[in-house]
């Protein structure tokens, strides 16, 4: 029995890997840091107009007068533990095992689910006393920083809880690694901005 071989001048077949990346995990991560990037200057040009516009009360209420300190402090702890719970997230995704990597998001999407409740709260309470956007430059500049931020993290919930289907469906393959790692640096990132906004908007602003 011998093998059959392609007639003079015929090419050889070409397979293609469904499963392969069309492009290297370098460009798609050095991609996503260029966004990022521009994420920085959108957060620096609002932390810089909130800068500008912070003291403009327009003889309304000030910061002292509106945040709660404890509820926000609380807040804050729930996006911290998020960011710890999305590591321990890795760290399984590391091993190559689906069920604790997925327990792990999960957690860290209540996570970030409780602090956009608690913002969505604090936003409807500032709002039924008076405090809305069109009271002062002040409250203007926070509603756009702080609500800018809840919407990267109701997006980066949303995302998270698309990866968490593909990766039930798929499992841990390279696609769904590099979409996860992407969403840590996406998750972080926002953990590094509300550092900022806790610090410049709520703790200065309560002490003016």
């Amino acid at each position: 029995m011998h093998e059959k071989t392609p007639p003079p001048g015929a090419t050889a077949p070409v397979f293609y890997d469904e499963e392969g990346n069309t492009h290297g995990d370098g460009g798609t991560l050095f991609g996503f840091w260029l966004y990022l990037m521009s994420d920085c200057l959108i957060f620096a040009a609002l932390f810089a107009t909130f800068g500008v516009l912070g003291r403009n009360y327009a003889a309304g209420p000030s910061g002292a007068d509106l945040f709660d300190l404890r509820l926000v402090a609380v807040n804050t702890g729930f996006l911290l533990l998020s960011s710890i719970t999305y590591g321990f997230a890795m760290l399984e995704m590391q091993k190559d095992r689906i069920r604790p990597t997925l327990s792990w998001l999960a957690v860290t999407g209540l996570f970030g689910a409780a602090f956009i409740a608690i913002e969505l709260y604090e936003f409807s309470h500032l709002i039924r006393e008076g405090a809305t956007p069109q009271r002062s430059a002040f409250l203007s500049s926070f509603f756009a920083l702080v609500g800018t931020h809840g919407l990267h993290v109701t997006f980066g919930i949303i995302w998270l809880v698309t990866l968490m289907v593909q990766v039930r469906q798929r499992g841990l393959i390279v696609a769904n690694q590099r979409r996860l790692m992407c969403l840590s640096m996406f998750w972080h990132f926002l953990d590094v901005v509300w550092i900022g906004v806790f610090t410049f908007v709520y703790l200065m602003g309560a002490m003016r």
